[in-house]
């Protein structure tokens, strides 16, 4: 540590945070951010969201009374200094790594954790929840839902404040973390607005103004201006508009600074009810290199915090990247594509295309429903949509996946990334579902693409299908294969047998054709390419001269891949011994990507090993 961490070493819990006198806190917030910084740059994690609500933590856990009140973070990569100070400061060294901490709040990990998040928008609806049953149980507590001001987008955060005046008698308080950013720059006319209105001078000023007026009037007219008041705020801030849904709304006030922040946290806990505070953060406040860029120092692997993340000088191409150059070429070969993402710009690999393509980029917030409705509308007349979304957000958008696409066979391209295990975000990010809740909807067809020559000739040949359809493709780089800049297609489920052998025959979907390609040579091993429609023809083949079937995903083993080549052998009355292989029927938690793997038996070795394991059982 660069700086004295005497006051820190005294915090394990809550409760030794309280014993400290006021005029220690800047100092704790100071070592707090040193630690982080130092602790994040061994680790990875997430650095710009934690550096900017290191005081917002304190001062919440140095007022409220956690863990009997609920303090519940929205996504969750904002809470590294919440772990800090609830009992976990020396295993932040095993941060997102195999049996260490998670990067996000977990239930099981601590009772100070009091709900698992990591996906946005969920604290509201989280914290009412837990409001009603602590009324119903007549327990008097506080439940705070901390969410930013991206999160604000979703119209799941609105449902839960249009609810929250249902039931009286509830102790509810609302904090909005405005840092004007969430993973990708946020947009939409709710934010300019919020920034506009809520973090600009005119409301402070206007505040502080009307209050030093009102003071010097008589009783009567102050009586009046009182009455007044709410509608006079609802000409410069939004206070009225948080007010129609029940809440007495505070700030803005800035979140860095505890003599503004700790009055305020103590008067809302003291007034109980319904309580909205907006809060004004930076992110990575304190460390330059993270203040000036904050996206590129969002969630970093290991650097050196006295230089800051280096930029390689030639970057590995990954899938995104793949998809990156695909859609740009794509739409310079037609005018009617159109880039969808929901607040994932940089992840999903669209920030050439918003460059090249501004005019038919569509960012539309952290809005995953939304955004697959939306491409359904672009579809009914004539636009051919992609809609760029990670395989665990697409599980947000399942209703209108089925209902606004699907079943209207509206030709809509998705674009899956982070397909399969992710590594250190763990559970809540990792994609290992998308096959299974897809496989079962009709019209729908469904890529998975083994290297990055194959990811760029799926993407083509789903964009080209006149239909639904979607490509997954997983985090990170393949096998660098060569990547031809075509457009070139291939016909809509069929597969390619990458090695010709005999007894055996292994039937893999996406990427982990090579690891069954380094298994035993006299295996026959075959690129599927399509889990829906399945290449029929190329397994009746197969039948003819082997004595069984081995299917290998990246995904779970029930109702998955596998599951569609058991479905079609029983349709036929084939007796074949299948072996499917796949994720086990558990939550991957977060660790090193290959170890995972091999963990699940999906490495070389382990394939080869279920194989023998399974020869044995049937000869």
């Amino acid at each position: 540590m660069t700086t004295s961490d005497s006051i820190l070493k005294s915090i394990n819990y809550p409760e030794d945070l309280r014993k400290l006198d006021v005029e220690q806190l800047p100092e704790l917030c100071s070592e707090l951010r040193d630690f982080i910084l130092e602790s994040v740059s061994k680790t990875g994690g997430h650095l710009s969201s934690n550096l900017g609500t290191v005081e917002l933590t304190v001062a919440l856990h140095y007022i409220f009374n956690t863990p009997d009140d609920k303090l519940i973070w929205d996504v969750g990569h904002q809470a590294y200094t919440h772990k800090i100070l609830t009992g976990r400061r020396d295993r932040m060294s095993t941060l997102r790594q195999a049996k260490g901490l998670s990067g996000f709040p977990k239930r099981d990990e601590s009772e100070y954790d009091a709900f698992g998040t990591a996906h946005s928008s969920t604290s509201i609806s989280a914290a009412l929840g837990m409001a009603i049953a602590s009324h119903l149980d007549n327990e008097e507590r506080q439940h705070i839902a901390v969410i930013g001001d991206g999160a604000m987008s979703a119209g799941m955060a609105f449902e839960a404040l249009n609810n929250s005046s249902s039931v009286e008698g509830i102790n509810l308080i609302v904090i909005l973390n405005d840092n004007d950013m969430s993973i990708s720059p946020p947009v939409g006319a709710l934010n300019k607005y919020l920034t506009r209105l809520l973090s600009g001078s005119l409301a402070r000023d206007a505040h502080d103004f009307g209050k030093a007026m009102l003071e010097r009037l008589p009783s009567p007219v102050l009586d009046l201006a009182r009455k007044l008041k709410g509608h006079a705020k609802g000409i410069i801030s939004p206070a009225t508009w948080f007010e129609e849904f029940g809440f007495n709304y505070s700030g803005p006030i800035d979140g860095h600074d505890l003599g503004a922040l700790l009055p305020t946290l103590r008067n809302l806990k003291e007034l109980g009810g319904l309580q909205f505070l907006h809060v004004v953060t930076k992110k990575g406040y304190g460390y330059k290199l993270a203040e000036n860029d904050p996206i590129l120092y969002h969630g970093p692997g290991k650097f050196d915090r006295t230089i800051g993340i280096l930029k390689p000088s030639k970057k590995a191409i990954n899938f995104s990247d793949i998809f990156s150059d695909w859609v740009c070429d794509q739409a310079a070969a037609d005018s009617k594509l159109i880039a969808i993402t929901p607040a994932m710009r940089e992840g999903s690999g669209l920030v050439k295309f918003e460059q090249f393509f501004p005019e038919r980029y569509f960012d539309v917030g952290i809005a995953e429903q939304h955004a697959v409705t939306f491409a359904g509308g672009l579809a009914c007349l004539g636009y051919k949509p992609v809609v760029a979304i990670y395989s665990t957000f697409l599980q947000r958008a399942y209703d209108q996946l089925i209902h606004d696409v699907v079943l209207q066979n509206l030709d809509v391209t998705f674009a899956v990334d982070r397909a399969g295990i992710v590594g250190a975000d763990g559970a809540t990010h990792a994609g290992v579902f998308d096959i299974a809740f897809m496989r079962c909807l009709p019209n729908l067809v469904i890529a998975t693409p083994s290297d990055e020559a194959e990811c760029r000739l799926l993407l083509s040949s789903c964009y080209m299908h006149k239909g639904p359809a979607a490509i997954r493709y997983p985090r990170g780089t393949g096998i660098g294969s060569e990547v031809a800049k075509s457009l070139d297609t291939v016909s809509i489920g069929k597969g390619v047998v990458k090695r010709e052998g005999s007894e055996v025959a292994v039937l893999c979907f996406g990427p982990l054709v090579h690891e069954a390609l380094k298994v035993n040579d006299t295996y026959t091993v075959v690129d599927m390419r399509f889990v829906k429609p399945l290449d029929t023809d190329l397994i009746d083949n197969l039948l003819a001269n082997h004595k069984a079937f081995v299917t290998v995903e990246e995904g779970v083993v029930s109702g998955g891949a596998g599951s569609a080549v058991n479905e079609y052998l029983t349709s036929k009355a084939c007796k074949i011994p299948l072996l499917q292989l796949g994720l086990p029927d558990r939550f991957i938690d977060h660790g090193d990507q290959k170890q995972l793997m091999i963990e699940a038996g999906l490495d070389a070795a382990g394939i080869l090993k279920s194989i023998k394991e399974f020869e044995s059982k049937i000869s």
